[in-house]
């Protein structure tokens, strides 16, 4: 055998195959890495008040980004098909919230308290964009649908996830969270840069849209650095003793369960309703998607720093299931015969 052949089975090139063969997407693979060096150096003191203060700057500028991104024109589109995004919105904003109630159940002895509240979070988040129109295009489905649902979903989700969240949790687990208060920190530190990034748009569009790649890095960094500070305070106050492997294993098991439900009811949910085939894989994609992007910036708004850890773990784990799935099932209806 050449050397050139034995070098295509070096123990990274296997590894990278692996992670191909297993669609894990390598954005979560950075994420973890953050996490782990959150754990081995996590900032403390005057750094940490720094990263903080940058980390505020850093989301205000991803949502200032996501609105110079969303053109009026997505937004006069989805208003044209309003039944199929309005069937979105209730499974996104009250029948996944419904499914994380009900897992209230299975507290405390198969879900701690921290981590239910963590999957509440994860049932109130607005649909992921990116994936849903990948899956959406992939499946052969209604792919302009899918980027006005996704885009109203994200915009929404601004105001509606922090509102739901402040309802639950303060019904649920009476943690004393102002509603008021959440809704203004979230208008000030998100909406507010939303907004003005969409009316600046008539001067920017252009180049928003010639340095995508360029805006997809600042999205990236700024979770990033969110998780980095999240996870170092968590890692001071104990996160890794609070979590073990069987906490692990119930998170996959939990995000399995949920995945499962909301595939089953979008499905027959958007049969039962007769929307075509076409509209009924929107409704599947878009309608099962929770978004990290969104997810995990506007944690950092909600939730103290202290808790945000174990708050977006489920996410985490979530997200990468969720990508597995689906990537499966988008093959599968790419195959059907018209």
């Amino acid at each position: 055998m050449k050397m050139t052949d034995l070098s295509s089975y070096s123990p990274l090139i296997f590894a990278m195959n692996i992670i191909k063969s297993l669609k894990i997407d390598p954005f979560l693979l950075t994420l973890i890495t953050v996490v782990i060096l959150a754990t081995l150096f996590p900032c403390a003191g005057n750094v940490k008040v720094f990263f903080e203060y940058l980390t505020t700057f850093a989301i205000g500028l991803l949502f200032f980004m996501h609105g110079a991104k969303l053109s009026l024109q997505s937004i006069i589109n989805g208003i044209r098909n309003w039944h199929l995004h309005l069937t979105i919105f209730i499974v996104t904003f009250a029948i996944f919230p419904l499914l994380g109630l009900g897992l209230q159940i299975f507290v405390p002895n198969f879900l701690s308290e921290n981590l239910y509240l963590g999957f509440i979070y994860l049932c109130t988040l607005p649909a992921t964009v990116q994936s849903a129109i990948a899956f959406t295009s992939i499946a052969r489905g209604n792919v302009a649908a899918a980027v006005c649902s996704a885009s109203a979903s994200t915009l929404l989700g601004v105001f509606i996830t922090p509102v739901l969240i402040a309802f639950i949790m303060h019904a649920q687990a009476g943690t004393g969270m102002s509603i008021i208060d959440a809704i203004t920190s979230i208008m000030l530190k998100l909406m507010l840069p939303f907004v003005v990034g969409h009316l600046s748009r008539r001067w920017i569009a252009r180049w928003i849209d010639s340095h995508r790649k360029l805006i997809n890095q600042t999205d990236r960094s700024s979770i990033l650095l969110v998780v980095y500070v999240a996870f170092s305070d968590a890692v001071i106050n104990g996160i890794w003793h609070q979590i073990d492997a069987l906490s692990f294993t119930s998170i996959i098991i939990f995000s399995l369960l949920l995945l499962s439900l909301i595939l089953l009811i979008t499905t027959y949910g958007a049969r039962l309703l007769g929307f075509n085939k076409e509209d009924e894989i929107t409704i599947v994609f878009c309608g099962s998607k929770k978004s990290l992007a969104s997810g995990i910036p506007m944690a950092s708004v909600i939730f103290p720093v202290s808790s945000m850890g174990l708050m977006v773990l489920p996410l985490m784990i979530f997200h990468q299931i969720q990508l597995m799935v689906c990537a499966v099932l988008a093959s599968r209806y790419a195959k059907r015969k018209d």
